[in-house]
């Protein structure tokens, strides 16, 4: 039985197939909105079957730029929020970084108001700016911005940006862009669930860095991209000096706490495409992308040089790590493979141990032979 709107539509339907021209204007927007549908239900797809944060946002942003041929696709994720705090898997790739933008909490609710749906628009756009990432230069006449929530909050927006004004104009039809980013925030929860459980399994409750089980998949994934694309990998194992003699002297807290020490200062000190991991007990291993031996080796100085300036604060007492290092980098191995490369950094550890052991030091600190 249809009611009296149906009736209504049955009505106009039946008028419209009485004009050839009007049939011919219907199916032909019919038949685009099949083609659109069909777009967004293979990105769909893609994100769909994903369980991490960069596999996500990889997916998700290359084929709306693939599929639709939109120039600028890319996400703002609010600062401080539950999902900012999963973004390392992000910030290891250097094409996710570009398409990347952490916002304060105030900037998204000042752009949707009280309406958490799509914008298009295509005039006053600088009013979105605080959006764009800061490392590419977006050029856009304009703007679709999609909301992404989580437990009913405003976490981030998907963003497309075209050169042509009339690409996103705001009269438009937002209903396929809305349910993407739908999708796209049942994606974020449940990824996000399934990382904070990841986590547990694979981080170092001393220090928040990934530990050694996560280490060895890292360093497996690294060395099959630095053959795939003929780039250079470095890595740096290093251990803390003495460290038994800092449990011993001023106790097993500020042992703990200078773990943690090292483990900051190698955050502040080095990239953030390194990936930084705890070994096991005080050692700890540095994979660094795209750098050579050399490179490694002063990044290596930098931190050494980090610590020696800034001593840990414990308890009264001023503590310097001292770290001795073993660099490598894949020129050193004829096969790429993780159990070799450790090896070859950890016997170069060996040697740094065994040579400071039989060298003196000056009073500021450094060795000499």
């Amino acid at each position: 039985m249809r009611g009296a709107d149906g009736m209504d539509d049955l009505d106009e339907l039946i008028e419209i197939m009485r004009d050839d021209e009007k049939a011919r204007k219907f199916f032909a927007i019919m038949r685009d909105n099949e083609k659109l549908a069909r777009k967004f239900f293979t990105v769909e797809q893609k994100i769909l079957v994903t369980d991490n944060f960069k596999g996500l946002f990889e997916e998700l942003l290359f084929h709306i730029e693939d599929i639709f041929g939109v120039p600028h696709v890319w996400v703002a994720i609010v600062e401080d929020s539950d999902l900012s705090g999963m973004l390392e898997a992000l910030e290891s790739s250097v094409w996710l970084q570009r398409r990347l933008k952490l916002v304060s909490t105030d900037t998204l609710p000042g752009l949707f108001g009280d309406k958490i749906t799509p914008i298009l628009a295509n005039d006053r756009l600088s009013r979105f700016y605080r959006l764009l990432p800061a490392s590419h230069k977006y050029l856009m006449r304009s703007l679709a911005v999609a909301p992404l929530t989580m437990d009913g909050q405003l976490v981030g927006s998907l963003n497309l940006a075209d050169t042509d004004p009339a690409r996103y104009e705001p009269d438009m039809e937002t209903f396929f862009l809305s349910q993407l980013a739908v999708k796209v925030s049942i994606c974020l929860a449940n990824v996000t669930a399934h990382e904070k459980l990841r986590r547990l399994a694979t981080r170092d409750p001393l220090t928040d860095l990934p530990n050694r089980r996560e280490m060895e998949t890292i360093l497996q994934q690294e060395l099959t991209h630095a053959a795939r694309y003929g780039q250079s990998l470095a890595l740096i194992f290093l251990d803390c000096d003495d460290f038994k003699q800092v449990n011993d002297r001023y106790g097993h807290d500020c042992g703990d706490a200078l773990l943690k020490h090292i483990a900051d200062q190698m955050r502040k000190i080095l990239r953030t495409s390194d990936r930084l991991f705890r070994f096991a007990g005080d050692e700890f291993v540095i994979i660094l992308p795209h750098q050579s031996l050399r490179e490694a080796e002063l990044a290596a100085q930098r931190l050494r040089l980090a610590l020696r300036t800034n001593p840990l604060k414990c308890q009264g007492n001023s503590i310097v790590a001292s770290i001795s290092c073993g660099v490598a980098s894949t020129a050193d191995l004829v096969d790429l493979d993780p159990g070799a490369f450790l090896k070859v950094a950890d016997s170069r550890l060996y040697q740094a141990k065994a040579h400071k052991r039989t060298a003196t030091r000056t009073p500021d600190g450094d060795v000499m032979t």
